[in-house]
Formats: structure tokens, sequence, C-alpha cells
């Protein structure tokens, strides 16, 4: 088993609070999860992550926090540092627990100065960081991270979702403008330092512009498997991808290209709109 050049230690918490509040598109109050299931569902994660060569810090989920399981968006964490997230309405308990785990592991955490998703919408690949914008990440941060991580920001904007007149939905409960790739994990993925995998069609045209002038070696995601399968949402070592099992084209890219993939049966996880990638935060 080779050593992990990306994703080499992640933090998960657990899924004993997981519920479903209708926070983005994918969550339905009428389809609550099993909790048992999801339960099995995040120890599968965890052990794929391990056999892979990661090393998972686990941590007790926030006490009644429904999307406490979604680890990936309590911060950015790259190149030593940590800035935390600004998350929702209904996940602000979360931000001061994550904040005293990762004071407890020892770094220093800073405050965001606008609305921030953390890793969920920021994913670094070599010196860029690919970073959204609209849904959950205020775009007047990206200056701020470019200076503060002293990198490429790559900033990026996915479709909104839209009602029967063409115009954007906005959430009931965030107040926030809606998407099926609220975050920019669902819509892009880095498997090593110069391969990503990105479904163009969930990008708006500017965005997708950016993306395929860009340097690096691409694989194209295809619609149904970004959205439907969660094909995106994969953490990677730059060896092994963990990955969604509802993604079969996108699994025999990724071997194409000589990567080994791990795809654990996921189903109620999902029912929150999150998936692999979400419920671990990087940590190096």
């Amino acid at each position: 088993m080779s050593k992990p050049i990306i994703n080499q230690t992640v933090l998960m918490s657990g899924a004993e609070y997981f519920r479903v509040e209708e926070l983005n598109p994918y969550s339905h109050k009428s389809d609550q999860p099993d909790t048992i299931k999801a339960i099995e569902e995040h120890a599968s994660i965890k052990r794929a992550f391990e056999q892979s060569g990661i090393e998972v810090i686990s941590v007790e989920p926030p006490a009644n926090c429904q999307d406490g399981i979604y680890t990936a968006n309590w911060a950015l964490c790259w190149q030593g540092k940590i800035l935390q997230s600004s998350l929702p309405n209904l996940r602000k308990d979360e931000e001061e627990y994550a904040k005293k785990i990762l004071i407890s592991l020892g770094y220093e955490v800073d405050s965001p100065p606008f609305k921030f998703s953390g890793q969920g919408d920021a994913l670094s690949c070599g010196d860029y960081l690919f970073v959204g914008s609209n849904y959950r990440t205020d775009r007047r941060i990206h200056p701020f991270l470019e200076e503060e991580f002293n990198c490429q920001v790559v900033g990026l904007q996915t479709i909104p979702e839209l009602n029967d007149q063409g115009q954007p939905i906005i959430n009931a409960i965030t107040g926030w403008p809606d998407s099926y790739f609220y975050d920019l994990d669902l819509a892009l993925a880095v498997l090593t330092p110069d391969l990503i995998a990105w479904c163009p069609e969930a990008f708006t045209p500017d965005s997708r512009q950016k993306i395929q002038a860009l340097p690096l070696h691409k694989i194209v995601v295809s619609l149904d498997e970004a959205k439907n399968g969660f094909a995106c949402n994969l953490v990677s070592t730059g060896y092994t991808v963990i990955m969604s099992a509802r993604a079969p084209e996108l699994q025999k890219a990724i071997e194409n290209h000589g990567l080994t993939t791990i795809t654990p049966e996921i189903s109620e996880l999902s029912k929150g709109g999150g998936y692999i990638r979400c419920c671990s935060l990087s940590l190096c």
C-alpha cells in the first residue's frame, strides 16, 4: 500500500444525530435516514479510508446537530493553516464545537470574514485552490483566501436550481440560493495534484471555460453520475480513490488512469445531500 500523497489525515465525527432538514435540494423531511444503517455506512467509509492508508481521527458528533456528520464543512485546512467555516443557520451550533475540536488538536483557527462552506466549497489541487461561490460561499472571500493561503484561487460557480419561470430558487430555511451543486465537491474532485474529475454541465459557462483552460489532466463526469450518483464527492490518496458505487463510468475512467478504487455502498447518508467526501475533513 502506497503512502497517501494527498488526504493523508482526515477528521470524522459520527452519524448518531444525523437527520434531514431541507437545507438543499436533495433533502426531504419526509425521507428520514435509518440511523442504524447510516452509522454502518459511516463506519464503512472509515474502514475504506484506513484500508487506503489514510489516518482517521475520530471525534464524537456534536450533540443534536443533524448535519454534524459532514465534517468537511467545518473548515478549510491547508498548508498548516485552518480557516473555520460560517455555516447556514441550522448548522450554527456546529461551529463552536468544530473550533474546540480543532484547537484541541493543536491548530490555530481563524474565522472567515464572509460566509464560507469550508472544504466542501474549497478544494486544493497543487498550487490551485478551487473555490465555489453564490450558494454556501460568498465570492468576496476569494481574494481573502488567495492572500491567506498564498495560492492561486480559481473562483467557480455551479448552475443554480431554477423554478418553472427560470428564476433561481431561494432555500426557504437558509434564505440562500439553491443548487444541486450547492458545494463544489459535488461537481469537482481532485484525484492527484495534476488530475481532476469534473462535470462540465454542472458549471456556468464562464466557470467551465476557466476549468478547461487549466493545465491539468481532466476526467469528464456525466451530469447523471454527478447529480444522482454523487460521483465527484470522493476522497483520493493520489493512489486509491474512495468513491461512489453508483458511478461506474467515472470508476472505469479513474482506473484507466492507474488508480485503485474502493466503492462503499451509501444510501442513507446521501439523504442529507452529502456523501463520502462530505463525511471527512482533510487535515493534511
